[in-house]
């Protein structure tokens, strides 16, 4: 398999690989150079709200590649207090910005306030987030964000205890079909998709659907800019193949 795995555009890339090929070094070290700074120039805001314990931590930790020891992580297991969103960088890219926002229950605020107070209008898109069913609030929040004509995607965490309770309960467990349960459950109380994630290790479950789906998504400043800053993992690689392999 003759594989290409880039964050670059294709433009950009086959400029600098051409420049390498002819020897023009300086050339395509500039070339790249340009396209780094152009994506780490682009700003992109994403909003992050769920109920306290949901897991939102957790996971404003893990798409940032950082682990919960790091001095610059979202602290996990604590209860939610602040009334405020709560910012969250990057490491490799401060303009990309993940806001922790504080539950709509943990407010108290009907879901027009809450999104009047919480600045909706500010973030790119927001992801809804979720350890149980998607409740009447989520589905509010979700018409809310529809109004100002931004992107929604509903992710289902925690899923890791949920296949281990079904694994000691249930005599003929079968995991894909405990998964699909798990989501089933989630779409018919709300949900029109659902990501399943896990933060302890993004390669299982929906994460690459749901990266797969931003990728279609964004525009495409935003979208490269998100996938250099993406943590170095496999499974969030994209893999362009040539014609001849």
């Amino acid at each position: 398999c003759n594989a290409i795995f880039m964050t670059f555009n294709f433009l950009v890339y086959f400029k600098v690989q051409e420049a390498v090929e002819k020897g023009n070094l300086p050339f395509a070290a500039a070339r790249a150079q340009k396209a780094l700074d152009k994506f780490k120039n682009t700003k992109l805001a994403i909003a992050i709200t769920g109920e306290s314990g949901s897991g939102k931590s957790s996971l404003v930790n893990a798409i940032r590649g950082i682990d919960h020891t790091h001095d610059k992580a979202a602290p996990v297991g604590v209860v939610e207090t602040t009334m405020e969103p709560t910012k969250y960088t990057y490491p490799n890219n401060p303009n990309i910005e993940i806001w922790d926002l504080p539950g709509i229950g943990t407010t108290k605020f009907r879901a027009a306030e809450y999104v009047k107070k919480m600045e909706f209008k500010r973030y790119d898109f927001f992801i809804i987030v979720s350890d149980t069913r998607f409740r009447e609030n989520d589905a509010k929040l979700a018409l809310e964000i529809q109004k100002i004509k931004k992107n929604f995607y509903f992710i289902r965490s925690k899923n890791d205890n949920g296949l281990r309770a079904a694994e000691r309960t249930q005599r003929n467990f079968n995991k894909d079909q405990t998964l699909q349960t798990i989501k089933d459950d989630c779409i018919e109380s709300t949900c029109p998709k659902v990501f399943l994630v896990s933060s302890f290790d993004l390669s299982l479950y929906d994460f690459k659907a749901f990266y797969d789906t931003l990728e279609k998504e964004l525009p495409e400043k935003q979208r490269d800019a998100l996938l250099l800053a993406l943590p170095n993992n496999d499974h969030m690689t994209f893999c362009y193949r040539s014609n001849d392999e």
